[in-house]
């Protein structure tokens, strides 16, 4: 199975730096993550988490997600929501975690 083949030369750019911060080409997690202001928050780990948000997430969810830097309350709020699509979109952002972590520590 040649999963997630396709976006190898992606997640090879991004772990190794190559993408430049807030470049045209950075989702709205990896713009989000550089604009966080976190000390942590360098460009190639952005560049990786961008990554592993375009392995789990869709556009949409890279979109609502990204709020999530600038508003954590707005995670917390998604997470405990009754509403179908914020349960949909706290799955993927779990996945998206999961993935990030393993990929970019």
């Amino acid at each position: 199975m040649m999963k997630h083949s396709l976006n190898l030369p992606v997640l090879a750019l991004a772990v190794a730096g190559a993408l430049a911060p807030l470049s045209a080409t950075a989702n709205p997690i990896e713009r989000a993550c550089l604009q966080s202001g976190r000390s942590a928050a360098s460009s190639t780990l952005c560049a990786c988490i961008g990554a592993a948000a375009d392995l789990t997430l869709t556009g949409r969810q890279m979109r609502d997600g990204s709020r999530f830097f600038r508003d954590p309350q707005r995670a917390q709020d998604v997470r405990q929501s009754d509403r179908r699509s914020d349960e949909d979109l706290w799955r993927a952002w779990n996945s998206f975690g999961q993935t990030a972590e393993a990929m970019c520590t």
